[in-house]
């Protein structure tokens, strides 16, 4: 058992009652929620094709018409649906799926979330923290085995690992170089998942150079919240958490990351709460997140919660996937290794923009394991065993690139400069471009000969794409793409 931890020692009232409403309230209001939902189960065709054309609009919808998608269950108009859904990526965010992987960093923590493997009082987990040369032989064998170049540094909450030893373990992460068959292989780019954290916290860690700061509300139904976090802990307080991304922008972090554990609450009630807390980030700052992640609850080690059985069924999760790509379209949607290679095949449809794959959720399991799992050493059990390769080709087969660009971060295009993108499809252009470009790099360092004649034909579709919707931009990328043949790396626009 982990010793306990005084929550007012961390939680700072006045950087959360400053966000909330006069009336202390904070925004997500759950009659209003519940209200909306039972009125929208008798919906007419033709609203739910208008608010379909809005979607395509690149318009963020409002709770109403979020909830009147929720409830449509027949099924020509699921189809219509999913395939404006499909549409509304491809206008968005092009012809493409982002990889990266999660990087477990430690399994200490101090909540006691009833859900979770690494609760406190969870005697069956077996802990460590990475050192920071621990950190570097992780990220050597994610970018140098795998090719991964985005990582995800995934943090319990615990006072070892504060916004100070975050920022340590980020130039850990940055600075490795692994040799490849042809060239040099780094990270690029590392999102942070992490407990909410001060406004001085977030300038620390945005100081070190993430890309998307997540954290995950895991349930905005407010009873279901208490029933679940046990009071006596930071992560008991609503309050602390779902104010966190206001002061993340406050501290300039501009690119972040909102997600849910389905299976906690009506899933319904959820998709409610995110598509909220968009239009709550885009009141207080005109920008939306990111990225929403969609994670299941599943089995974990010492919790009758996730062991239980989940009444979250698969079709519910398609339906959510595609109502969060309709109602704020312009965000990134992360399905995880959580699911099974069927589900997320079938998400790939429904407008998800980025996978993890040769995932290894242990500490320290991509440098010491052979990626069994184990329960007790991870926070729950993975449902895609998919390598990044076997990810990669099962992809081309079904005519859509990878990419590995991490272009945007290092060129200044987030917050409002990338939803501004986003929304009128320009970033398109660039996500097209430095897939190509990102995808050659991978395929001339990391792919075996049979995964080249596989992935090769829809890398050559992509490039005389490119030449025929821009023909004057053309011979600037073919030069890159040739240089990154001749062995250069890390070109990009």
């Amino acid at each position: 058992m982990q010793t306990k931890f005084n929550p007012q020692t961390v939680i700072k009232r006045d950087e959360i009652s400053r966000y909330l409403k006069n009336d202390g309230r904070d925004f997500i209001d759950d009659a209003l929620i519940e209200k909306q939902l039972a009125e929208a189960r008798n919906h007419d065709p033709k609203l739910i094709r208008d608010i379909l054309a809005k979607s395509l609009a690149i318009e963020t919808l409002d709770t109403a018409e979020t909830a009147a998608l929720l409830h449509v269950t027949d099924p020509d108009l699921r189809h219509e649906m999913e395939q404006t859904a499909l549409k509304i990526k491809r206008k968005v965010y092009d012809n493409r799926i982002v990889t990266f992987a999660p990087m477990y960093i430690s399994s200490y923590c101090v909540n006691n979330c009833r859900y979770c493997g690494f609760r406190a009082d969870n005697p069956l987990q077996k802990r460590r923290t990475l050192t920071m040369d621990e950190i570097k032989a992780e990220a050597e064998a994610m970018t140098g085995r795998d090719g991964h170049k985005r990582v995800m540094a995934v943090y319990g909450e615990h006072p070892d690992t504060n916004a100070n030893f975050i920022a340590q373990s980020l130039d850990a992460i940055y600075s490795v170089r692994a040799k490849t068959r042809k060239g040099i292989s780094n990270v690029r780019r590392v999102n942070v998942n992490a407990a909410p954290l001060s406004i001085d916290d977030l300038k620390i860690v945005h100081n070190a150079g993430i890309g998307t700061f997540q954290v995950f509300q895991e349930t905005y139904h407010h009873k279901t919240y208490a029933d679940m976090h046990p009071a006596n802990t930071i992560k008991g307080d609503y309050g602390w958490r779902v104010t966190c991304m206001h002061r993340a922008f406050d501290a300039g972090i501009d690119d972040v990351g909102l997600g849910v554990l389905f299976g906690l609450h009506d899933w319904r009630f959820e998709v409610m709460g995110l598509v909220s807390h968009a239009r709550e980030l885009e009141r207080f700052v005109g920008i939306g997140p990111h990225t929403f992640s969609v994670p299941r609850m599943h089995t974990a080690s010492g919790s009758e919660i996730a062991n239980a059985p989940n009444r979250f069924t698969d079709d519910n999760f398609a339906h959510a996937v595609t109502v969060l790509r309709l109602s704020v379209p312009y965000t990134g949607l992360i399905v995880t290794a959580r699911e099974s290679p069927g589900l997320r095949n079938r998400c790939v449809g429904l407008g998800i923009t980025q996978m993890d794959a040769s995932t290894r959720i242990g500490v320290g399991a991509y440098a010491e394991s052979d990626g069994k799992q184990e329960i007790d050493k991870q926070q729950f059990m993975l449902g895609d065993p998919r390598t990044l390769e076997e990810l990669i080709c099962d992809l081309a087969k079904r005519g859509i690139i990878t990419s590995f660009c991490t272009a945007g971060y290092r060129c200044g295009r987030t917050g409002g400069c990338i939803m501004d993108a986003l929304k009128t499809g320009k970033e398109g252009t660039f996500c097209k471009i430095n897939a190509v470009l990102t995808f050659r790099e991978w395929l001339e360092d990391f792919a075996s000969p049979e995964s080249v004649a596989i992935c090769t034909p829809v890398m050559e579709a992509e490039l005389a794409a490119i030449k025929e919707t821009y023909p004057k931009f053309y011979p600037q990328v073919l030069d890159r793409y040739n240089r990154i043949g001749n062995g250069e790396r890390d070109l990009y626009f």
